[in-house]
């Protein structure tokens, strides 16, 4: 298990974690970004300290070239310096009169990124123009920038197919960028397509032949972004570019949040500001809800499962000490141990998950031996409850206190489904109940039949238990467990939701989705109410 290395100096220039993910990243199939999502993703990017924040492409559309005129004013940067990007002047033009690298000085921003040709048959097919006009090119754009006041970034396009047919035009490329004073020239896997031992050789080489500062951009087109950006470290890069969550076109860029957490806490490099690396779990999760996609559950550090055990040997190990089973302390990046309950659960699981809910289980053997077959003998039923944290609890509570937590007792429910002769449908839901001595009986509509058996239990229940009020269903599955009886299938329901402070996920199991619902929906209004304090009544 690797502990947080000791406080390195003061970030410099002399290593740079550079963002793309709202220019690069945004390409991801999916991700549609306003001008004010780029501006709180680059808040964000900011505030987790990263050194470069690629903005964008100005003048290439509207969008791009607003994000930085509201950027300039609506972002007082604390960490970051922002980066337009564009390319080299176009074949045949005077670098002081292509409209497209005029747009990059009147973005303001203090660092460009150019995109260049370093593949010999893109010159030609691609440009259509010689190699020796690709080489003018980069070295009039480079240089005019520099005069005008600006930092320049050289981004070599498909820098390793080009080296491996003609490396000695692509190391010329590096060589007039360096010259014409790119403070660092990066070396693209535009195709994703290298592997970390040939990305760490081609570095270098290309670092000794040419003496420029190299930096790495790598798609994951084989799965190896992050493997091929750590690689081209070791082998001499000081500048990698990287997405956040490893956005970016196909299947995407190399992750930022490995690579920052593999730079910080297992090359022992400084390269956040200080105590920011905790801040690694929040970022990207908040990132995340920006661009309108669910988190990667299993993601390299930031996951929720990142930290997730299951196997009833990893937790004996685990209760022993948390290191055998994990390669860092998941505080270091914000992220938290989690234990899952399942029919592969031990003794030592049911310990640690009923700490983690505050029960301390250690001193009662037989206890934790009711639990865990009950656990055993409900998931064979078809429960589960990895996923299902309020419904173990109360499983748990129940084996503890010997009683169910019971707010509300259930005479009967019903729902219909009517068809109606104009093609329409009508869902309707009843429930009779008792709580607190009283007979609640409640009807409802809804848009589907579930729906209304929420809010039947609701109309009957809130005026007895007004708390039912703030709750929400934030979320609602189904999975249909086939061959459990015989030919026959049952229905598992998982339920999640929310009272505004937290969320909770609850489970039901039974021969028809409705049934099942009816559990998952009781469950989650009896966890609700013991989160907020009401004691049971039933």
């Amino acid at each position: 298990m690797t502990d947080a290395p000791e406080p390195g100096p003061a970030l410099s220039d002399a290593f740079h974690v550079f963002d793309t993910t709202l220019r690069d990243g945004a390409q991801r199939e999916g991700i549609n970004l306003t001008v004010a999502d780029k501006l709180t993703i680059a808040r964000h990017l900011d505030d987790f300290g990263v050194g470069f924040i690629e903005g964008g492409w100005p003048g290439a559309n509207p969008r791009d070239t607003e994000f930085f005129q509201r950027a300039r004013t609506e972002i007082a940067f604390r960490h970051a310096q922002l980066v337009a990007f564009g390319a080299t002047r176009k074949a045949g033009v005077r670098v002081e009169d292509d409209p497209q690298v005029a747009a990059l000085l009147e973005s303001q921003a203090p660092v460009v990124t150019l995109v260049a040709k370093s593949h010999v048959r893109h010159v030609e097919l691609a440009l259509r123009t010689t190699p020796e006009e690709n080489l003018a090119m980069v070295r009039d754009t480079v240089a005019y920038l520099r005069a005008q006041g600006r930092r320049v970034f050289l981004d070599c396009e498909h820098f390793f197919d080009g080296y491996a047919l003609d490396p000695a035009y692509a190391k010329e490329v590096v060589r007039t960028a360096r010259e014409a004073g790119a403070d660092v020239v990066v070396l693209c896997d535009t195709n994703g397509g290298m592997l970390p031992a040939q990305v760490a050789a081609v570095v270098r080489t290309v670092l000794a032949d040419t003496g420029a500062r190299l930096g790495i951009h790598a798609q994951d087109d084989t799965g190896c972004a992050v493997a091929n950006t750590l690689a081209a470290v070791d082998a001499g890069a000081t500048h990698v570019q990287c997405t956040a969550n490893g956005y970016g076109e196909r299947v995407g860029n190399s992750n930022l949040f490995p690579v920052v957490a593999a730079l910080e806490l297992k090359y022992g490099r400084r390269v956040l500001p200080e105590g920011k690396l905790a801040e690694t779990t929040r970022i990207s999760h908040a990132i995340a809800e920006v661009v309108n996609l669910t988190p990667s559950t299993h993601q390299p550090y930031v996951g929720v499962s990142a930290f997730a055990h299951k196997a009833g040997l990893h937790a004996s190990a685990i209760k022993v000490d948390p290191d055998l089973y994990q390669h860092i302390d998941p505080a270091l990046v914000g992220n938290s141990m989690r234990m899952l309950v399942s029919d592969m659960a031990g003794r030592a699981s049911i310990e640690l998950k009923g700490k983690e809910l505050g029960f301390d289980l250690s001193g009662d053997r037989e206890l934790v031996g009711r639990v865990v077959e009950r656990v055993k003998e409900r998931e064979l039923a078809g429960y589960t409850y990895e996923a299902a944290d309020a419904s173990f609890e109360l499983l748990l509570r129940e084996e503890a206190e010997g009683r169910a937590l019971r707010y509300f007792r259930v005479e009967s429910w019903r729902a219909i489904v009517e068809d109606r002769p104009d093609g329409t449908h009508a869902n309707e839901a009843t429930v009779k109940l008792w709580a607190k001595g009283e007979r609640l009986v409640a009807t409802a509509e809804g848009n589907g039949p579930v729906h209304a058996l929420d809010r039947a239990l609701r109309v009957a229940l809130e005026r007895i238990y007004p708390e039912l009020a703030g709750l929400e269903l934030v979320d609602y599955k189904v999975r249909i467990l086939e061959g459990r009886l015989g030919t026959g299938s049952i229905t598992r329901v998982l339920v999640s939701t929310s009272d505004g402070q937290g969320e909770w996920s609850t489970v039901g199991v039974a021969e028809n989705v409705i049934a099942a619902s009816w559990q998952a929906l009781d469950d989650a209004y009896a966890y609700g109410l013991m989160r907020a304090g009401v004691e049971p009544q039933e």
